[in-house]
């Protein structure tokens, strides 16, 4: 295993530039970036967004988040899922706690451990995450 404060300066690197491609993001009330690492390399990346093909608009008129909108991690998963990357046994980095829909993506991905930066509004994802036995660490970065 990794000495904890060489693990603690990558968690906090991998989370920086999670927060950096959630620059990405087309949305307006919250912006989201995940990375998927195996093994000390990048194998996907994701932000929150519409669909391939759809527009760039997250929000309906009332400011509201529209229905079909994926979250940075669904994105992460299934572009990992399209190439010939694993992410059996990786970490995902990801600005935001996952929500519930996305812990089941993650469970079902063979990720092991999830690091993220700041706490979504319920701790659902979280919650189900741990009974899977997947690590979870909140690691607040600047």
């Amino acid at each position: 295993m990794q000495d904890t404060s060489k693990q603690r300066l990558l968690d906090e690197r991998y989370l920086r530039m999670s927060k950096i491609w959630a620059e990405n993001s087309y949305c307006k009330r919250r912006q989201v970036g995940a990375l998927i690492v195996n093994d000390k390399s990048i194998i996907s990346d994701g932000y929150n967004g519409t669909p391939s093909g759809f527009e760039n608009i997250c929000e309906d008129e009332n400011d509201r988040t529209k229905p079909y909108v994926l979250h940075a991690e669904a994105n992460a998963i299934t572009k990992v899922a399209k190439s010939s990357n694993s992410s059996d046994g990786a970490t995902l980095y990801v600005t935001a706690s996952p929500c519930i829909e996305c812990a089941k993506l993650i469970i079902q991905a063979g990720i092991i451990r999830v690091v993220y930066s700041e706490l979504y509004r319920c701790m659902d994802g979280i919650e189900l995450l741990e009974k899977a036995g997947i690590e979870v660490d909140l690691v607040e970065v600047l």
